[in-house]
């Protein structure tokens, strides 16, 4: 595995961080978390058009860019210290990687140029109620539509869903959503169009406002099957694994950006006459902040090399690091608000953004006691 970043890497890194703090600065990530949906159309059109951020992990023959997930983890990276709060990991990396991992080539042709493209934004709807990641927690289902319901759908699918989705990644606002249904031959994938009939999407409360999640309700709404009946355990597997690592890659943007604002402040707030970065406690705990960081970058640059030249240990390095990701964002972002003392806990300081968001993406995909048991379950113990 080449694990040291290229030439190449390292310019779509400056590439995408200046991007970022030109367009997407934490003030105009307050103002998006105060907006209605959460998104910027035009932010998100410039990373399509003039980026291709979209497409970088989508071969060349579905209308991508063709790179690996390498160079997406990059992205992933900078989005995550920026605190991006557009759908780019929902339609990006959780529809991208489900619809690559099925077997359906004309699905891929019909529906991944778009997302490629920063056309569509699609998402996955897998958890319900409960907000469990396990297959098995699965209620929403599936039948063969009807005749009378097939001559009225517009989607031609021959399928209709019945159930409902919770805690979907910014599924109020995409245009494409899949999901992950029950039929008499087990888990299947389906295509729903946004404006289907029969479906209902609401935003839900979150604790994260730069992360968006809602529940989608299906009344026979119309929807086209990806692959064959029963193939989504398989596929979901792979795209959850991807998720982790793509997660964790973000977690590490969040992490460094923390410790980055912890370093800065100790270096210019003063008592007792000097800097409080001079005294030994808060020197000690940047430094085993700094470790931690940089053990994380060690786990995600390894994983997201593993995905790039799809190795059989994805399954046990996607559970570590995701585990991994997860403890060091939240501690981190945690020290960064008592390194901060006071103003750390002011809504005026942007110290409590990245612990909000370092929560929301520790249960998301399942906090890290869920993927440590995972990791044991997949080596044996």
């Amino acid at each position: 595995m080449k694990l040291a970043p290229s030439t190449e890497q390292q310019e779509l890194r400056e590439s995408v961080r200046r991007f970022l703090a030109d367009r997407v600065p934490l003030q105009r990530v307050r103002e998006l978390m105060d907006s209605a949906d959460g998104t910027d159309e035009k932010i998100w059109n410039y990373a399509a058009g003039q980026l291709g951020l979209q497409a970088i992990a989508i071969p060349e023959e579905y209308g991508g860019a063709g790179f690996t997930f390498a160079e997406q983890a990059i992205v992933l990276e900078e989005l995550g210290a920026a605190l991006y709060p557009g759908p780019y990991l929902a339609s990006a990396v959780l529809a991208a990687t489900a619809l690559l991992a099925s077997s359906d080539d004309d699905a891929k042709r019909d529906l991944l140029p778009g997302i490629a493209g920063g056309e569509t934004v699609a998402t996955l709807a897998f958890t319900e109620d409960d907000g469990s990641w396990e297959p098995d927690a699965i209620r929403l289902a599936a039948s063969q539509a009807s005749s009378s319901q097939a001559a009225s759908s517009q989607a031609g699918g021959g399928w209709v869903l019945d159930g409902h989705k919770s805690f979907v990644l910014d599924g109020h606002t995409a245009s494409l959503i899949l999901a992950v249904a029950r039929t008499d031959a087990g888990l299947s994938l389906f295509a729903i169009q946004a404006d289907a009939d029969g479906l209902t999407r609401k935003q839900l409360p979150t604790l994260d406002q730069t992360r968006r999640l809602a529940r989608l309700e299906f009344s026979s709404v119309p929807a086209r099957l990806i692959g064959e009946p029963g193939e989504a355990a398989a596929i979901l597997s792979r795209t959850l694994d991807v998720a982790a690592i793509a997660q964790a890659a973000e977690q590490l943007g969040g992490a460094q950006r923390a410790l980055d604002m912890a370093v800065s402040y100790a270096k210019i707030r003063h008592q007792f006459g000097r800097p409080i970065g001079s005294f030994q406690a808060i020197k000690h705990r940047c430094a085993d902040l700094l470790l931690e960081v940089e053990s994380l970058r060690s786990a995600v640059g390894y994983a997201a090399a593993a995905v790039a030249e799809d190795s059989p240990e994805i399954p046990v390095v996607a559970a570590l690091v995701k585990a991994l990701a997860s403890d060091t964002y939240f501690h981190v972002a945690a020290e960064n608000i008592q390194i901060h003392g006071g103003i750390g806990f002011t809504w005026e300081h942007d110290a409590h953004l990245y612990f909000k968001r370092a929560k929301s993406s520790e249960l998301f995909l399942g906090d890290s006691s869920y993927h440590r048991e995972r990791l044991a379950t997949r080596i044996g113990v």
